[in-house]
């Protein structure tokens, strides 16, 4: 996935690069990962690829990184586009 962000990143200007990283972020603030998560009838226990006490501290911070939120989405079976 990292690399098919990257062949997106190398094909835009780096004023475009950093303006979709600000609305990512901006976006992801209002994104309510627990929420998600409950309405897939996950337990934080059962997320592959991150123990229960990581999903709990990913869904209480206000900042995170893309490629943890693209792991996050994965692992519920979600996706995300930018």
């Amino acid at each position: 996935m990292k690399d098919a962000i990257k062949m997106m990143e190398n094909n835009m200007s780096p004023e475009a690069v950093r303006r979709a990283h600000i609305k990512a972020e901006q976006d992801i603030m209002t994104i309510r990962l627990a929420q998600l998560r409950e309405e897939k009838n996950v337990k934080q226990s059962e997320m592959a690829n991150f123990t229960q006490s990581s999903v709990s501290k990913i869904e209480k911070r206000k900042d995170i990184k893309i490629s943890t939120l693209i792991d996050y989405l994965d692992s519920l079976g979600m996706g995300l586009e930018i």
